[in-house]
């Protein structure tokens, strides 16, 4: 999905530029054990545990483009600590995670970090940013740029007139339900997943249309669900296009800005210079969770008003039963875990959880050892922490306790 290629000449460079011990930790760690191939998914335990603090850190192997801080940060205010009657220490080691941080009724309840990560650096978010772009969607409407999820995708992106992609709107492909074949696996170098990223495209069209355009229909649009990286690419395209400006500034304006992150962020660019908008947002543990509490914000009852009135009434809801493997419902590129609790997931233990009946975000961001954290029980770990958070908060909220 990304291409790391180039270590050892850009290494030498920086060496030669700034010595050894001045580069810092981070980088010593990617130049003593550089990634071989091409892809996260072939990278060894300690490679990813490096790449994903530094994927925006890197411009002689992927550039990217900021979303920029207003520099008026939300403080989010520490909290009474949350009794979880668990070690929290073996949790974070077992989960190799690099920051989890618990806000309850905007407070900070816990914030833990592992892997040698630290508050203010920033990790990478891979799927968590579907959720982003589809938020997007939803202020581009707001804002009058797009008229609604009922329009055609060939509205905004003509090139797919005649393709697989002709009569299928925005809100199919929100949801996932385009009907248009892919291959979402991860363990298979073959995949459309591991492939398009290096599609070379056809003349000025972005790679990820030109990739798309030739692809066959497998399903009547709005029939099946078919999980589909590429799809949100599709609809960072659309939004870029709605609305004149890249993604990352467009995010910046109507998110970033206004809700008070604490740093800016990156968006990492494809080799056409658009963003990789079904993955690829570097920000703060902090400022993943700032973005739970923007969306908690529009659904109890302090709406931002970058975003349609009742937004998340269908973009969090379970528009899906049952999607993959998981069985989680799904939205708006959104997970529905049930009793209103949705969240933003990506490989490797990025995650967002968004529980707006107890006013709680948790935000994870993790190594795990495989991309769905299946191999080591990473997965099934981190929902049992979801359920002992939640348990924690019923408790100070049972009758005759504090909240």
């Amino acid at each position: 999905m990304f291409k790391y290629i180039g270590y050892g000449v850009a290494g030498l460079a920086v060496l030669a530029a700034g010595g050894w011990w001045a580069i810092g930790p981070d980088y010593r760690a990617a130049l003593t054990d550089i990634p071989q191939g091409e892809s996260v998914f072939t990278f060894t335990q300690s490679q990813r545990d490096t790449a994903f603090r530094m994927m925006d850190r890197a411009p002689w192997i992927i550039t990217s483009r900021p979303i920029e801080a207003s520099g008026e940060t939300d403080l989010l205010p520490d909290g009474e600590p949350l009794d979880l009657n668990i070690d929290i220490d073996a949790y974070v080691e077992e989960q190799r995670a690099a920051a989890v941080v618990v806000v309850h009724n905007g407070k900070v309840r816990l914030e833990e970090y592992g892997l040698g990560f630290e508050a203010g650096k920033r990790w990478t978010s891979f799927s968590v940013a579907k959720s982003i772009t589809s938020t997007m969607i939803g202020a581009a409407i707001k804002d009058g740029y797009i008229t609604s999820t009922s329009d055609p995708v060939t509205k905004y992106i003509p090139d797919f007139e005649g393709t697989a992609y002709d009569g299928v709107t925005l809100e199919q492909i929100l949801k996932m339900t385009s009907g248009v074949e892919w291959n979402e696996d991860y363990d298979d170098p073959t995949s459309d997943v591991g492939v398009y990223s290096a599609h070379v495209p056809e003349g000025d069209i972005p790679a990820i249309v030109s990739y798309m355009r030739n692809l066959d229909r497998r399903y009547e649009p709005g029939e099946q669900f078919y999980y589909n990286s590429g799809e949100t690419g599709l609809i960072g395209i659309i939004v870029t296009r709605a609305v004149g400006k890249p993604l990352a500034e467009y995010v910046s304006e109507t998110l970033w800005q206004p809700f008070g992150m604490e740093q800016k962020g990156s968006w990492l660019l494809g080799e056409d210079g658009e963003e990789i908008s079904g993955c690829c947002v570097q920000a703060t543990p902090r400022d993943f969770a700032r973005f739970g509490l923007f969306v908690l914000n529009e659904i109890n009852g302090t709406p931002s008003g970058e975003l349609p009135d009742g937004w998340f009434d269908t973009a969090g809801a379970e528009l899906i039963e049952g999607a993959g493997s998981s069985g989680w419902g799904y939205g708006y590129q959104w997970w529905i875990l049930g009793d209103g609790a949705f969240m933003a997931v990506g490989i490797y233990g990025q995650s967002i959880l968004i529980d707006p009946k107890r006013d709680l975000v948790i935000a994870s961001n993790s190594s795990w050892t495989s991309p769905l954290g299946g191999k080591d029980g990473e997965f099934f770990s981190r929902n049992e922490f979801w359920k002992t958070v939640q348990a924690a908060i019923d408790r100070e909220n049972a009758p005759g306790e504090q909240s």
